[in-house]
């Protein structure tokens, strides 16, 4: 889709990572209308109430630039929420291989996205997995900071790589586990969600990798 150009924003949509979660549609009806052509249509609402909406797009479809004033910033805390059933939303200051730099995205960990690493709603097929896992012990550690940059790296048929301070957390915001590195599963098999326990290499996992995608 062509960018919405605005007085003051350029809006940019990437209907490859959108998974309808319809967050745009419910929080600014009259911008945001799927039966409209073009689906965007922003008029007169002000650039801050698009703004907000945008960077409440979990998948990062949405984005935007100002054409003055302050562009998207990271949030100050980096976080990994897993979803009931669902993939990963992440959010920081994100650095995944192979693409641009970006602050939201929808990590798939079901194993059967056709465009890895990021979800696209294959898990609604019967994937079944909590979204409140419990407390990992040895997960937790003493970060140096909540934010800064997380790398996000995936070799084809292994799991995904978070480098960099990140918090899991659970669907209702509990904590996971804190780390400065981990392996988080992306073949939907492990026994130890949402991190890697080695089923990928168990089953015979195969996807492609992040530089591959």
């Amino acid at each position: 889709m062509k960018p919405i150009e605005t007085d003051d924003l350029t809006i940019h949509f990437d209907g490859k990572t959108c998974i309808h979660a319809r967050r745009c549609v419910l929080g600014l009806p009259g911008v945001f209308n799927p039966d409209a052509r073009p689906w965007i249509q922003p008029g007169g609402t002000p650039a801050d109430d698009i703004v907000a909406v945008i960077e409440a797009c979990p998948s990062g479809a949405l984005s935007y630039q100002r054409k003055s004033g302050p562009a998207e910033v990271a949030p100050r805390s980096n976080t990994v929420r897993v979803w009931e059933n669902g993939p990963l939303e992440v959010r920081g200051e994100l650095h995944i291989e192979g693409q641009e730099p970006r602050h939201r995205a929808l990590i798939c960990r079901c194993g059967r996205t056709s465009n890895p690493p990021f979800c696209d709603n294959a898990h609604r097929d019967g994937f079944q997995a909590t979204g409140l896992p419990s407390f990992k012990e040895d997960k937790d550690t003493d970060l140096p900071a909540a934010d800064g940059p997380v790398r996000i790296t995936a070799r084809a048929n292994s799991p995904v790589m978070f480098e960099g301070n990140i918090e899991v957390i659970a669907t209702d915001g509990s904590r996971v586990a804190r780390t400065g590195k981990s392996w988080l599963c992306r073949c939907g098999a492990s026994g130890n969600k949402p991190f890697c326990d080695g089923s990928h290499g168990k089953i015979g996992f195969q996807k492609a990798g992040t530089a591959e995608a």
